[in-house]
């Protein structure tokens, strides 16, 4: 079951959701839209190795929009800073984000009640394509969770990506033990 645009209201009057900006234009019947923040970011070195900590160098979207290429991966990460209190997020490309061929996460669409911060994108495109910073990017739609929540995520000791700021975050899975 997913929520509705009356009960996403309803949840954000009662404070486990949190969206800001908020924009009620933005609101659809099931949906909540994002947009690009206005930091990208891409890995500094072309080979990535799971066990180590790889490095990203951050730049901005110029006025003018800037270009993404394939076989290029760019870390984004949206306009909107969201909390999750009870509800599980899942963060969706729009169909227009979609139809020019950018997707928007490769395999992390699916946040943990408790998440707080912004989202970081793992984008890809199909052919060259010029985006730009506060474009619609994605849509949080939010599922209701059957029973206790024993930890929530913000409240892990090894929530890697809790409070993410207005820049996209590297992976972290160098801080795993395998």
């Amino acid at each position: 079951m997913i929520l509705s645009d009356t009960r996403i209201l309803e949840e954000i009057g009662k404070g486990t959701i949190k969206i800001e900006p908020y924009d009620r234009e933005c609101l659809g019947s099931n949906s909540y839209d994002v947009h690009l923040g206005k930091h990208l970011a891409k890995y500094v070195n072309k080979e990535l190795d799971a066990k180590k900590h790889n490095t990203i160098d951050h730049f901005e979207i110029p006025e003018e929009g800037i270009v993404l290429y394939p076989h290029e991966f760019y870390l984004g990460v949206t306009e909107e800073y969201t909390e999750t209190h009870a509800h599980v997020p899942f963060l969706e490309g729009k169909s227009s984000t979609g139809r020019l061929g950018i997707d928007i996460h490769a395999t992390a669409g699916k946040g943990d009640v408790g998440f707080c911060g912004n989202w970081t994108l793992e984008i890809s495109v199909k052919q060259p394509v010029r985006v730009y910073a506060g474009m619609p990017i994605g849509q949080l739609i939010y599922f209701p969770v059957d029973g206790e929540i024993e930890v929530k995520y913000n409240q892990k000791k090894n929530a890697k990506y809790s409070g993410q700021h207005n820049k996209p975050v590297e992976s972290m899975m160098w801080k795993n033990s395998f």
